[in-house]
């Protein structure tokens, strides 16, 4: 039977991965990115991690809603402190964050369950064509103006939800594995690899072109919806802050933010 999560669980489960600094457990809250962004102004160090069992008011991008039952997934947030870009530096993009954390998650499920999970452009974790979970990142400024970046990570891990009222079909880690998940094992594996990549990160090797080759999004016919604008092509590549590639007959789309799906062969555009 699967230990319950707590303060105390929570500071042993992760006292000695490199990284982790602080650790703040939520039995409820409406979101982990918000609390860790208020935490993050005040001062909080970087590594500090705010998990939930339950949120309230739990989101993804474009604002969609994030739901769970209590208890059965996991809700968390990290918080890094970027370096700032010494003069001439390039911008570091934000998608980094997002890219270190989904092949974390991608790496712990191999390691732990054997089962695969596959990265559709650019924060969804999928097992084969249902969503395992998600990833939000977070960019704002501290009171002294030094930014930081905030990423919250969802997965289902305990729960059904191929019968819950989503907008997409949705699985977990217990119906890919065939059997329950202990999480507190696959989270001190996540964040153990966030840890590694984070440090990789900072030593000046980027995650990009791993993490293209991990995307099932990469070779597939795509429909893009942009404000007032719907782009189709084949999704063909990323380029180095990681926005989506996307051949439309002789030109290519550099897409950096929209609502991109995958479509068949024979669909209409």
């Amino acid at each position: 039977m699967e230990s319950e999560l707590s303060q105390q669980a929570l500071v042993n489960l992760l006292a000695d991965v490199p990284f982790v600094s602080r650790v703040l457990y939520l039995r409820s809250t409406t979101s982990t990115n918000d609390i860790l962004k208020r935490m993050a102004a005040d001062g909080a160090p970087e590594g500090t991690l705010v998990l939930a069992d339950e949120q309230t008011a739990g989101r993804g991008r474009l604002n969609r809603r994030w739901v769970a039952p209590a208890g059965t997934s996991l809700l968390f947030s990290l918080l890094f402190r970027p370096p700032k870009p010494s003069h001439g530096a390039p911008h570091e993009s934000p998608l980094q964050y997002t890219m270190i954390c989904s092949l974390a998650v991608r790496d712990a499920a191999a390691r732990l369950l054997e089962i695969p999970i596959g990265l559709k452009w650019p924060n969804d974790l999928v097992h084969g064509s249902r969503k395992l979970g998600g990833i939000l990142t977070e960019i704002s400024t501290d009171a002294e103006g030094a930014p930081f970046v905030v990423v919250g990570i969802g997965l289902n891990v305990n729960w059904d939800p191929s019968a819950a009222d989503f907008d997409y079909p949705a699985t977990s880690l217990a119906n890919a594995a065939g059997h329950p998940v202990e999480r507190g094992a696959f989270l001190r594996a996540v964040v153990e690899g966030i840890a590694c990549r984070y440090a990789e990160l900072r030593a000046g090797k980027p995650p990009v072109r791993e993490w293209e080759a991990a995307l099932d999004t990469i070779g597939q016919d795509v429909m893009v919806e942009l404000p007032g604008e719907r782009i189709t092509g084949v999704a063909v590549g990323v380029d180095a802050d990681g926005a989506l590639l996307v051949r439309t007959g002789e030109d290519t789309r550099r897409i950096v933010a929209g609502d991109v799906r995958v479509r068949t062969r024979d669909s209409a555009p």
